[in-house]
């Protein structure tokens, strides 16, 4: 038997068990049904402006979803005027704001969110809600940075081939991202999220947003609705990995993309390939093996679960933002601005300046 037609078979006989471990472990930290309240304060200063200055910063997820509800969006753009803009295909909220000349822009917004862990059984099917055709067409598409034709169309034929089910297609993929993916420590920010680029080149190496990307664009390729979802941090893991959580409130550089895929009968599944490789390099004392035991654990715990230490922001590609007279972004994670002078690099503090913070407030049952 082939290694990856190994992996597969296992993969489905191991599912029940998967996830009973995972709904196990979720009750020694944050228990499933808990919701944990969370304020996410931006700010950001333009320090060096140039005539009409705008900036941008996502919002928290503007639909529920059964992980995340947000209660508020609010923002203060002292000297200007600011506005949230809202897409619901993609959950994608934007507040806008512009400043004139003369003026020091700065612009904070606090997005109180409740969140709770989330697990899917797919050891049997359940009763999820059917989603809406038209939303599935949606997160079906190709996108600038995500093709589904060519190289990775045949790339994610390979790897299904031999999947009888959706379950073992979306199983099969993740397993091959673990496998065949690396994270790169010097890549800038997040990552690009060019997977036509990855595949072609064949360095798949890179962060978060390049290599669940990879994910979604496989699934989305193999014929499952899939989406990234981008958020950031908010919360030490309970979990016990250091590295898949934070060390204060402060929460900067803490921007994390998750994906989903959607499976007839179970729902949207939350999947995280990019975080079992964050494990790998980075839970101390560092590169680990893949059958290092911890690494086992976060590789069963993710496909299928997610501990809610994190907030989404929008499931967005091609992000044209209001007003801007620049190119489309591929993704909206991180804030944004413009001057007269053209858009700032976001990962640049001498002349970008943002915080961001986390305090929670609560924690509920029910």
């Amino acid at each position: 038997m082939k290694r990856r037609d190994f992996l597969r078979s296992a993969g489905v006989v191991s599912t029940a068990m998967a996830f009973a471990k995972a709904g196990r472990m979720f009750v020694h930290g944050t228990a499933p049904e808990a919701w944990r309240t969370f304020d996410v304060t931006t700010s950001v200063q333009v320090l060096k402006p140039s005539g009409t200055t705008r900036i941008w910063i996502p919002a928290a997820l503007v639909s529920p979803t059964p992980f995340q509800k947000t209660l508020a969006n609010d923002f203060k753009a002292e000297g200007g005027t600011a506005k949230l803009i809202e897409s619901s295909a993609d959950s994608l909220g934007i507040i806008a704001a512009e400043f004139p000349a003369g003026v020091m822009p700065a612009l904070t917004v606090t997005s109180r969110i409740t969140t709770k862990n989330v697990v899917v059984d797919l050891s049997a099917p359940g009763k999820a809600p059917k989603e809406d055709p038209a939303e599935l067409k949606h997160f079906l598409r190709a996108t600038k940075l995500m093709p589904t034709d060519g190289i990775v169309r045949a790339t994610a034929t390979e790897i299904t081939k031999g999947s009888n089910t959706d379950v073992e297609k979306a199983r099969a993929i993740y397993e091959w991202i673990v496998e065949n993916t690396s994270r790169n420590p010097k890549t800038r920010g997040c990552g690009l999220g060019d997977i036509r680029f990855m595949l072609e080149t064949k360095d798949l190496g890179g962060k978060c947003a390049d290599l669940n990307a990879l994910y979604v664009g496989l699934a989305r390729a193999a014929g499952l609705p899939a989406r990234d979802v981008y958020g950031i941090r908010i919360a030490k893991s309970e979990m016990g990995y250091k590295s898949l959580g934070t060390s204060s409130e402060i929460v900067t550089k803490a921007q994390h993309c998750r994906a989903e895929v959607y499976l007839s009968g179970y729902g949207w599944v939350p999947v995280d390939p990019a975080d079992v490789r964050k494990v790998v390099l980075e839970e101390p004392p560092g590169n680990r093996p893949l059958d290092d035991e911890m690494v086992k654990k976060a590789r069963a715990r993710l496909f299928g679960s997610w501990e809610m230490n994190w907030m989404a922001y929008n499931f967005a590609h091609d992000v044209a933002l209001p007003g801007s007279g620049s190119a489309s972004l591929g993704f909206l994670m991180y804030p944004q601005a413009e001057t007269a002078d053209g858009r700032l690099d976001c990962l640049d503090p001498v002349n970008f300046k943002y915080e961001i913070t986390s305090r929670e407030t609560a924690s509920t049952n029910g």
